[in-house]
């Protein structure tokens, strides 16, 4: 049965505490589109949200956050800056403080119980940033890793959270194949049989290397997905 629920700045439209009637356990998984909308206020639009949520049946919830929430930072000695789930989120972008500032709502709010899942970049049938990529030049920080996942493994990933109701907790949920942007996307465009992507020589590089450990000790989950 669909329904049509809109966030605005202002509040929530459309029949919402019909559309979660009886409702215990929510998926919340939607960005906040700055690229399509760079005034959006997604703080705003997570207020009223989760307020309204308040007034519903709902009490656990997956929040499908982002690897982004965290910044990049030029290689050091002992190589990129290495993310675990206990790392705390620092990044500066405007999408990172929005993000951060959604799962900081969530979290604060002791009417529910929030698992936090942040997804690395998407792959999916027929999404693949090779694609976008593809013949592209003077692309910047070619030796930085890659932080993947493919589509399958994010479905069976939320999946067992929900078999297992693991929540009140933080899951990263990327790839451990950590090759470089360069070396990635150059084989993944041969691949696909596309023009190969023109990457700067770029010694200044910054990145990130996102670990997923709970995964594996919380859930029993292990990638099966080709990236």
């Amino acid at each position: 049965s669909p329904y049509c629920i809109e966030l605005e700045e202002y509040g929530v439209k459309g029949k919402f505490n019909e559309f979660l009637k009886d409702v215990t356990t929510l998926i919340i998984a939607f960005p906040p589109s700055l690229r399509n909308n760079p005034n959006s206020n997604f703080v705003s639009k997570m207020t009223h949200f989760v307020a309204a949520l308040k007034e519903t049946s709902v009490k656990n919830i997956i929040y499908v956050s982002s690897t982004s929430v965290f910044k990049d930072e030029p290689k050091g000695e002992s190589g990129f800056r290495v993310i675990t789930e206990d790392t705390q989120p620092d990044g500066t972008s405007k999408k990172a403080r929005q993000l951060i500032e959604g799962e900081t709502l969530l979290k604060s709010a002791t009417e529910f119980n929030v698992t936090i899942l942040r997804f690395g970049g998407l792959i999916g049938k027929n999404r693949h940033p090779a694609k976008y990529l593809s013949g592209k030049t003077n692309i910047k920080n070619g030796d930085a890793p890659v932080n993947l996942i493919h589509l399958n493994d994010c479905i069976q990933i939320i999946d067992l959270i929900l078999e297992k109701e693991a929540f009140g907790t933080v899951f990263h949920a990327v790839n451990p194949i950590h090759q470089t942007r360069r070396e990635y996307y150059t084989f993944k465009a041969e691949s696909l049989d596309l023009p190969k992507p023109e990457f700067e020589d770029d010694a200044n590089a910054v990145g990130k290397v996102v670990h997923s450990m709970r995964l594996n000790t919380d859930l029993g989950f292990e990638f099966s997905e080709e990236i």
